[in-house]
C-alpha cells in the first residue's frame, strides 16, 4: 500500500523537479501576478452597430438641468396660453364681424350729412310730425334704434338727409351762444369805483338785488318787485359800469348779452335765441340777464320794407313776449341799458315790462370831484396840480371823459420820462380830449 502510494504520485503529477515527458527541455517561466482589472464593477457587454448610435447618456439629476426644466415649462405654459386666446378670437370673430355689418348698416341709414330739426308732435311708437328750420312740417318714423323715451314735444332732433326720417337725439340743447353769455368769472369793479349816482345805485338795488335776495319784504307790503329796469343817458355815464357792480355784488346767475347778437341771419333764429337765453337764465335762477344797447333790436315798429328789418322786429316781439308773457318770469331780472331810450318802442317801456327808468345824467360837481378821486388815487401827482380847476371847470364832462383826460396826462408824462404828473399835463390832456369829443377827427389828419 505503501509503495503504491508513492507510485501513484509519480504518476499522477510526480515531484516538483521531475519534468514532464515530451518538454523538450525547456526551462519554467517565472511566476507573474495578474494585472490589475480596468475597471470596477460588472463588466458589460459591448454594443455594436445601430443599438449603439440609438442608446441615450445616462442624465445626472444637477441644478442646472432642473433650472431649464423649469423654464421650458414657462415657455410651455405661455403657447398654451396663446393657443387658448387665438382659439377664443377665432370664436367671437363672426359676433365682432356681425356686429361691425350692423353699425355699417346703422351709418348709412343715418346717411351723412344729417339735419337737425324739431319735433312737434308725437303720432304713435314709430311715426311723428317733425320740422325743421327751413322748409314745412312732414310726417316721418322713427328709427328702431332711437330712445322713445328722450322724444319729447319740442326737443331737438337729427333727421336723416333723404328720407328726413327720425336718427336721434341732440341732448346738448343749449345754444353754443348762449353758454358764452354767462359771466364766469365775476368783474373786478364795485359800487365804490362809482363816483357819485348815489340815488342810481340805491334804485337798481332795489328793483334788482333786494328782490332776489329778500323777497318776502315785497310779500309782507303786498306789491310784486319790478321784472326789469332801464339804464339810459347820455354815453359814458356809467350804465355798463353799474352793471358790472351789480354782477361783482351779486351772487345770482349774471347772463351778458349785447342787443347786436340778438340779430341773427336765417329766418327764426333770432327769436330763438332770445327764447333759449330766457330758458337758460329759469333753469340757473335766482339769475340776472344783462342786455346792452337794446335799441338794436327794440326800435319802434314801423313798416318794414327788406326781410332783414322784418327779422329784427319779429326778435324783438319775442323779447316783449319773454318780458310779460303767459310764462312767469320768478327769480329772472332783467336790465336794458340804452343811450337812446327815446327810439326805443313804447310797448317795451311801458309798466310791467320795464317798471323802472334809471336815468344817468352827466356829472355834477359833487360827482366830478368823487371821479377824479377815484382815477388820480393811484397816480403820482405833482404838487402843482390843481384838480379844482378841472372840477368847476364849464365844459360837459362825462364820467368816460374825466377817466380819458387822467388817462391821457399820465401818458403826456411817461412820454417826457417824468414819474410825477404835472399841471400842465392835465390841461393839455383836457384840451385833447375835449377837441375830439366836439370836433370829431382832426383837422388835416388826413391831408
Amino acid at each position: 500500500m505503501g509503495q503504491g502510494t508513492p507510485g501513484g504520485m509519480g504518476k499522477q503529477g510526480g515531484l516538483p523537479g521531475d519534468r514532464k515527458p515530451g518538454d523538450g527541455g525547456k526551462k519554467d517561466k517565472k511566476y507573474e501576478p495578474p494585472a490589475a482589472p480596468s475597471r470596477v464593477g460588472r463588466r458589460q457587454k459591448r454594443q455594436k452597430g445601430s443599438e449603439a448610435a440609438a442608446r441615450l447618456p445616462a442624465v445626472a439629476p444637477l441644478s442646472k438641468c432642473r433650472l431649464r426644466l423649469l423654464k421650458l415649462e414657462r415657455v410651455k405654459d405661455y403657447l398654451l396660453m396663446e393657443e387658448e386666446f387665438v382659439a377664443s378670437q377665432e370664436r367671437l370673430r363672426p359676433s365682432e364681424d356681425k356686429t361691425e355689418e350692423d353699425r355699417s348698416k346703422v351709418d348709412d341709414l343715418r346717411g351723412t350729412p344729417m339735419s337737425v330739426g324739431s319735433l312737434e308732435e308725437i303720432i304713435d311708437e314709430s311715426h311723428a310730425i317733425v320740422s325743421s328750420s327751413v322748409g314745412p312740417e312732414y310726417y316721418v318714423g322713427v328709427m328702431s334704434f332711437v330712445d322713445k323715451d328722450q322724444l319729447e314735444p319740442g326737443c331737438a332732433i337729427l333727421m336723416h338727409n333723404k328720407v328726413l326720417s327720425v336718427v336721434g337725439i341732440l341732448q346738448d340743447e343749449v345754444d353754443p351762444m348762449v353758454s358764452v353769455m354767462k359771466v364766469e368769472k365775476a368783474p373786478l369793479e364795485s359800487y365804490a369805483d362809482i363816483g357819485g349816482l348815489d340815488a342810481q345805485i340805491q334804485e337798481i338795488k332795489e328793483a334788482v338785488e333786494l328782490p332776489l335776495t329778500h323777497p318776502e319784504l315785497y310779500e309782507d307790503i303786498g306789491i310784486r318787485p319790478p321784472k326789469g329796469v332801464i339804464l339810459y343817458g347820455e354815453p359814458g355815464t356809467g350804465k355798463t359800469l353799474l352793471a358790472k357792480a351789480v354782477a361783482n355784488s351779486t351772487s345770482a346767475t349774471f347772463l351778458r348779452v349785447v342787443g347786436s347778437e340778438l340779430i341773427q341771419k336765417y329766418l327764426g333764429d333770432g327769436p330763438k335765441l332770445v327764447r333759449e337765453l330766457f330758458r337758460v337764465a329759469d333753469d340757473l335762477s335766482p339769475s340776472i340777464v344783462f342786455i346792452d344797447e337794446i335799441d338794436a333790436v327794440g326800435t319802434k315798429r314801423y313798416d318794414a320794407h327788406s326781410g332783414g328789418e322784418r327779422e329784427i322786429q319779429r326778435t324783438m316781439l319775442e323779447l316783449l313776449n319773454q318780458l310779460d308773457g303767459f310764462d312767469s318770469r320768478g327769480d329772472v331780472k332783467v336790465i336794458l341799458a340804452t343811450n337812446r331810450i327815446e327810439s326805443l318802442d313804447p310797448a317795451l317801456l311801458r309798466p310791467g315790462r320795464i317798471d323802472r327808468k334809471i336815468e344817468f345824467p352827466l356829472p355834477d360837481v359833487k360827482t366830478r370831484r368823487r371821479i377824479f378821486q377815484i382815477h388820480t388815487s393811484k397816480m403820482t401827482l405833482a404838487d402843482d396840480v390843481n384838480l379844482e380847476e378841472f372840477i368847476m371847470s364849464k365844459d360837459e364832462f362825462s364820467g368816460a371823459d374825466i377817466k380819458a383826460i387822467c388817462t391821457e396826462a399820465g401818458l403826456l408824462a411817461l412820454r417826457e420820462r417824468r414819474m410825477k404828473v404835472t399841471h400842465v399835463d392835465f390841461k393839455k390832456a383836457k384840451e385833447k380830449v375835449m377837441f375830439k369829443k366836439k370836433e370829431g377827427v382832426p383837422e388835416g389828419l388826413y391831408m
